[in-house]
């Protein structure tokens, strides 16, 4: 029987794979070399690094990392030694999309702005990137993209340079794979001489890799108002983040933005379909049934004298308020693991009903194309 160790907070997993396989679930910190070694598959989450010193010499011949990121993982290692690796790419990016939507309207309320024609540079435009580009199209954004690997394959002129999105725009979100060096390296990729450049005034948000901005050269642009502010939902060094950056932030979050029920079944499903599909069991179709409903799953909103951004704000703010996470990890940031790990149900937009009163055909179309279901 195949022997698998999983780590017990990957939502949806437990009962699954039990009919087909002996399941033993660990805490991601505590799946180490002696758990490994009677272990024929690991499905595991950013927390357990898989290189050399967890896998040589043991019988694993499966790794399934039910996140987008493969940071943790020694793919070069794994390669070399035919372990087969796989993570779950777009699980979640609809729920970043999600996170980035409430992030951009709680920005533009509280500083008495309107998000249309406002400039948004997006650097890093796969899954999460793309996701983000057509909600800016939906709020009204100007929108600059930065890519330099889809650039250089696709060689379309659709792609700004660095330099651009940093003169240009009034607010950046990144959304980029942490890499280490390379032409592509992404490590500090905004750092002191990235912040002189930035126009003055601009708004950074950053929910890819922490390690993506240098923490120092951070809060000196914030400290001297070279940035308006800061929506950080990821961190070096954590979870043991920088308390005075978080104080500094606008909006501070405990690496959650991809954190959706539905991004996590997503996750989950794609992990057992691969696993499946490599130890021959029969469950690559296999979706969890149990995925819970939200707790207010319509919302009724009144139209009259209402701006299409404001009716946004209020259909997006009922699905997910990012300032509610925001307020529990300056609470306690110690606490920023047990927030992970206890995050509570967030369905993402196509899970509610919307009724407007008196909207325009054009705010309904707004809505359904953010995914709402939008009842005449």
């Amino acid at each position: 029987m195949i022997r698998i160790i999983a780590d017990e907070k990957i939502p949806f997993l437990h009962g699954v794979l039990e009919p087909y396989a002996s399941v033993a679930y660990l805490p991601g910190n505590k799946i180490n070399r002696s758990a490994a070694m009677e272990a024929d598959a690991l499905i595991v989450r950013t927390r357990t690094k898989c290189d050399a010193e967890l896998l040589k010499g043991t019988p694993v011949r499966f790794i399934g990392s039910a996140t987008i990121g493969f940071d943790h993982i020694d793919t070069e290692y794994c390669d070399k030694n035919d372990i087969r690796w796989i993570n779950a790419p777009g699980c979640n990016s609809s729920s970043v999309r999600q996170y980035i939507a409430s992030a951009l309207l709680r920005i533009a309320s509280e500083s008495g702005f309107s998000l249309r024609d406002k400039t948004l540079g997006i650097i890093g435009v796969g899954h999460c990137g793309s996701k983000v580009h057509e909600l800016a199209k939906i709020l009204g954004l100007n929108v600059l993209l930065n890519d330099p690997p889809r650039a250089r394959k696709e060689k379309k002129k659709i792609f700004a340079g660095l330099d651009e999105i940093l003169n240009e725009s009034d607010i950046i979100t990144l959304h980029v794979p942490l890499n280490m060096d390379g032409k592509d390296r992404t490590y500090h990729l905004f750092d002191s001489r990235t912040f002189e450049k930035i126009k003055k005034g601009c708004w950074l948000v950053n929910s890819s890799r922490g390690e993506v901005v240098e923490t120092e050269p951070f809060k000196n642009a914030l400290t001297e108002e070279k940035l308006a502010g800061a929506v950080i939902d990821v961190w070096e060094k954590e979870p043991e983040i920088d308390i005075s950056l978080m104080h500094m932030a606008f909006l501070a979050t405990p690496h959650i933005a991809g954190y959706s029920t539905d991004g996590k079944a997503n996750g989950t499903s794609m992990i057992v379909k691969d696993l499946s599909e490599f130890f021959k069991i029969k469950l690559s179709g296999w979706y969890p049934s149990d995925v819970p409903v939200p707790a207010e799953p319509e919302l009724t909103i009144d139209c009259v004298g209402k701006s299409i951004e404001e009716i946004i704000r209020k259909a997006v703010f009922h699905t997910y308020n990012i300032a509610e996470d925001d307020v529990k990890l300056r609470f306690d940031p110690s606490r920023f693991e047990r927030i992970r790990e206890n995050y509570p149900v967030r369905r993402e937009f196509p899970s509610y009903t919307l009724h407007l009163k008196d909207a325009s055909d054009e705010t309904k179309k707004h809505l359904r194309d953010l995914g709402f279901k939008v009842v005449k």
